[in-house]
């Protein structure tokens, strides 16, 4: 890409600005242009065409980012100035910035010279710019002197870390998004791309479009979107990864498919592996992986005879006890049939944040220094010492993220500062990580959103910058740097990360003149930062001579040729699209390595006390804790409500019709969720997304404490290497739930408030056994509103205060109520009616015992039918309507609002082959036209309409 290549997009009208940026979430890199007013409010955002990452595309969650950037959204739910909480469980109180750093500087200062830099952590995020990264990273390792700093990456990617330097010398992912396109086999394990990087599944479907011969394999538990468009499906039983790679090797190694000339001038270690993989045939394997022996073989032959093979993967390899087995068991194939170095080849991670890469990079977790050094070594730590000039750099390796909650739960960790990142709804096994944010002494929040359930821990809150307003560079999982401008001034007090972290430093240094003491040429801070660009110009000298090298790029070359790829050292003109295309690689010998491994079963056995298996994941238009993407009512339209998967069979087992709660039991802790069956999983398998943290599904357990949600019952068991919890797997227990009083309230809301009232209804939430609490909507709304949709769940009926407090929050209070109460039963509805332009629509509605007219009421509600006709026979309980109504039903496009009933009686009318009719599908209803996230869900129901219209002939 030239300079001429990458000039600004036509301009946007005059009174607009448009800036160019990436988008926020997964780690595909997508660019922006973000388009603002010049009183700084951000108005829309459409894909950037000249992007290299997305050429244009954007998903559901990127496409619709202006929408969370709404000040109607950002009042409601931003942190605008540092607040300070004088007991834990109070209300938190506005401070001055000056108050709160001092504060910080003195107590962390206090614990260190009273305990020892070890009592001290901070934990980040992949969301984190590089820049913020790197100032955090020279806080904590070069002044404080502990390497006590991790990050949810550590959640997310540090499996792919530890497999590829075990394998390949270094963490470096050698393919790039060109590959799709040449690549004659894809081979996607543990990964559901269709969801967790949409953009990328469109490549590969337009890759697969324009080469009819290319084949997808897909390797995952469940049937997912991926699964339902590969040409082999294989779904293994959870943890037996290894025994799968080793089982295609043994195939590789039997019919002659290896590239044994590569592996004899270009790896070692081989004659070790093969002497492991042969006791893995194919009839072990299948029988241990629970799939067809005909399956593995032809897996394992399109893998090595129908080449390039490009390999996808992330958290179903990386989430495990043995991930970095996995990662590692999957390169061994790679190396063994050559494919690597070379157009359509090669292992490629894919990174699951906007800039985990980035983090890796600058080293910024508790095993890894600046440019890919390592800690273990003394000539590394020798060398990040003197390039930041500091004495030394600490050997001791740092606590990794379930370590560093486990010491702060034991009361060795004093003080924590927690940025950008919300544990308390996404890491493993909560009833730990409360109890460390409970017995910590001192607890920093720095943090965009208010609402997450971290900020109710805090001490201390820090207001941090958020999307569109952050200044520096992210990598995005091809190693391409992309600059990342602000278009509008952070609201309120709310500060850059980098900067935060710098001033917090300066003061710190001042109380600890120790370390100060020893710093070299005699400069007065290590912090010297007045803008983003001078941090990465530090960090970009780090690199230098190194695999990463990026001395030959700069912010001029960022923002003029475009994003690139490292390495891109000094003296040349682009970054590098591919790694090892020479058969050299970064280890003692020059050479790849194989690793010999057995496959481990899983570290939280099923058994006839949990005999499930509960999986985790991602939905489509969700993300991670969903506090941004959890304030639009329309990212709720494809899955409303928090559910767990059941296969068919086991909801007929246990009883349960879709909709009905169970009881959740794991070894750690309990949740309730409502059932709904799915063949997207087998028999004895679970599961819940990843998203149901307690902000949206709490409760109470058995002794009364609060749940927290989907982690709740998930697994800490970590990786040996990587230190990566098994969040993919956990045993759990699943009965129904005997929790027969009910309460049901959804409301349509003024937009300026609908997120207030959801946080005010929080509380309420737990004090029963099962609540949930969903926006829903299509914004912007033609009149200003957001639906809230309430769902709870008790033995018995709570108070009439606590209901009275939910209706006046729900706003079903006034004179145009319709009411209806039985004391003796609990029972009560309430309707409240509001005048349209056609005549009467239902606004808000209140239901208690009773609740199974929600069959018919709540969607007369929500797609706003007129309801004149209805009157006091809407306060009718059973789940018949007095008068017939239509649903529009399940939504499938979200851009669009199209819905499942709307598709379907199109297919019907069509006719030709999948594509023709998807074709008809997307010019008469316009779905899958501009993101295309739904495009999967699309080709389902076109394959599914086939099927059902052949029965019908058939019949």
């Amino acid at each position: 890409m030239n300079h001429h290549e990458y000039e600004m997009s036509p301009a946007s009208p005059a009174t607009l600005h448009t800036t160019r940026a990436t988008c926020c979430y997964c780690g595909t890199g997508c660019g922006v242009l973000i388009e603002s007013t010049p009183e700084g409010r951000i108005v829309n955002v459409q894909g950037d065409p000249q992007h290299p990452a997305n050429f244009g595309r954007l998903c559901t969650k990127g496409s619709t980012l202006h929408l969370t950037a709404a000040p109607s959204v950002q009042q409601q739910v931003r942190l605008l100035t540092p607040m300070r909480r004088e007991q834990r469980g109070g209300d938190a109180a506005p401070i001055a910035w000056e108050t709160a750093l001092e504060e910080a500087a003195d107590k962390f200062a206090e614990v260190i010279r009273a305990h020892g830099p070890q009592a001290v952590a901070f934990y980040g995020s992949g969301q984190l710019l590089t820049e913020d990264y790197y100032v955090l990273n020279k806080l904590v390792k070069g002044l404080i002197g502990t390497n006590n700093l991790d990050t949810n990456s550590r959640l997310c990617m540090s499996s792919a870390v530890t497999g590829y330097k075990a394998t390949l010398g270094s963490d470096a992912p050698p393919a790039c998004y060109d590959d799709f396109q040449h690549a004659q086999t894809i081979f996607i394990a543990g990964a559901n791309t269709a969801y967790a990087h949409p953009i990328l599944f469109r490549r590969i479907e337009d890759a697969r479009q324009a080469n009819p011969s290319m084949k997808l394999v897909v390797v995952d538990p469940r049937r997912t979107e991926t699964a339902e468009m590969a040409d082999l499906h294989l779904p293994i039983l959870p943890g037996t990864d290894v025994a799968l790679f080793h089982g295609m090797l043994h195939v590789l190694m039997h019919e002659g498919l290896l590239d044994l000339d590569y592996v004899a001038r270009h790896t070692e270690g081989f004659e070790a592996l093969q002497d492991v993989v042969r006791a893995y045939t194919p009839e072990v394997v299948a029988r241990t992986c629970g799939i067809a022996e005909a399956d593995l073989i032809q897996a394992a032959r399109w893998f090595g005879g129908h080449t390039p093979t490009l390999s996808l993967y992330c958290q179903g390899l990386n989430q495990s006890s043995r991930g970095t087995d996995k990662n590692a068991a999957l390169v061994n194939l790679h190396l063994a049939t050559g494919q690597i170095g070379k157009p359509g080849s090669g292992p490629f991670s894919l990174t699951g944040q906007p800039n985990a890469m980035g983090g890796r990079e600058v080293g910024g977790m508790a095993t890894l220094l600046s440019a890919h050094r390592d800690l273990r070594h003394a000539h590394d730590r020798a060398e990040v010492a003197a390039l930041w000039g500091v004495q030394d750099v600490p050997a001791q390796p740092g606590l990794t993220a379930v370590e560093m909650f486990e010491a702060a739960a034991r009361g060795e960790i004093k003080a924590l500062w927690i940025a950008c990142t919300n544990p308390a709804q996404s890491m493993p096994d909560q009833a730990t990580v409360r109890r460390a944010l409970s017995q910590c002494e001192f607890v920093v929040v720095q943090e965009a959103y208010a609402t997450t359930a971290t900020c109710a821990h805090a001490d201390l809150l820090l207001p941090a910058a958020s999307w569109g307003e952050k200044d520096g560079t992210v990598t995005n999982s091809e190693r391409r740097i992309s600059r990342v401008r602000p278009a509008i001034t952070p609201p309120g007090e709310a500060r850059q990360d980098w900067a935060i972290f710098a001033d917090f430093a300066r003061r710190l240094e001042r109380r600890l003149p120790e370390r100060t003491a020893t710093y070299r040429h005699g400069q007065a801070t290590l912090f010297p930062y007045d803008s983003a660009e001078s941090v990465w110009n530090e960090h970009r000298e780090t690199t230098r001579g190194r695999d990463l090298d990026i001395t030959g790029l700069s912010y001029r070359i960022l923002e003029t040729i475009g994003p690139q790829q490292w390495p891109m050292p000094e003296g040349v003109q682009h970054g590098t699209a591919r790694l090892y295309t020479d058969g050299k690689f970064p280890t003692a010998s020059g050479r790849a390595k194989f690793a010999a491994m057995q496959c481990e079963p899983v570290a939280d056995p099923v058994d006839a006390q949990y005999p499930f298996s509960l999986n985790t994941g991602r939905l489509r238009d969700q993300w991670h804790g969903m506090s941004r993407t959890g304030t639009l009512g329309r990212l709720f339209g494809h899955v409303s409500e928090p559910a767990m998967d059941l296969h068919p069979q086991d909801m007929q087992r246990l009883g349960l019709q879709d909709g009905d709660l169970v009881r959740v039991d794991s070894r750690r802790g309990l949740l309730h969720i409502p059932a709904k069956a799915s063949d997207s999983v087998r028999p004895m398998q679970a599961f819940i997304a990843m998203h149901w943290g307690q902000e949206f599904l709490s409760g109470q357990d058995d002794r009364g404490q609060v749940t927290s949600g989907v982690n709740a019952v998930t697994n800490s068991a970590s990786c040996p290497t990587s230190r990566q919890p098994e969040l993919k797997h956990a045993a759990v227990r699943i009965t129904p739930a005997h929790l027969p009083w009910r309460v049901l309230a959804v409301a349509w809301l003024s937009e300026a408030e609908a997120l207030v009232v959801r946080e005010a209804i929080k509380p309420l939430m737990r004090q029963f056994t099962f609540s949930s609490c969903v926006p829903f909507g299509r914004e912007p709304h033609a009149e200003g509103k957001v639906g809230l949709l309430f769902r709870a769940a008790h033995a018995d009926p709570v108070s009439d205060d606590l209901i009275t407090q939910l209706t006046e929050h729900m706003g079903v209070t006034g004179v145009d109520i319709l009411r209806y109460q039985d004391k003796a039963r609990s029972q009560r509805r309430l309707m409240r009616m509001e005048r349209c332009a056609d005549g009467l629509r239902l606004g808000a509605f209140v239901m208690t015992g009773d609740i199974r007219s929600e069959a018919w009421i709540r969607p007369l509600l929500q797609e706003d039918m007129l309801a004149d006709g209805y009157g006091r026979a809407l306060l009718a309980p059973g789940p018949v309507p007095p008068v017939a109504i239509e649903s529009q039903g399940a939504q499938v496009c979200t851009c669009f609002n199209v819905t499942e009933p709307q598709i379907v009686s199109v297919l019907k009318t069509c006719e030709g082959d999948a594509n023709a009719r998807l074709a008809v599908l997307q010019s008469s209803l316009k779905c899958g036209t501009n993101c295309g996230s739904c495009i999967p869900s699309l080709r389902k129901l076109v394959r599914d309409t086939a099927a059902d219209t052949r029965a019908s002939v058939v019949a």
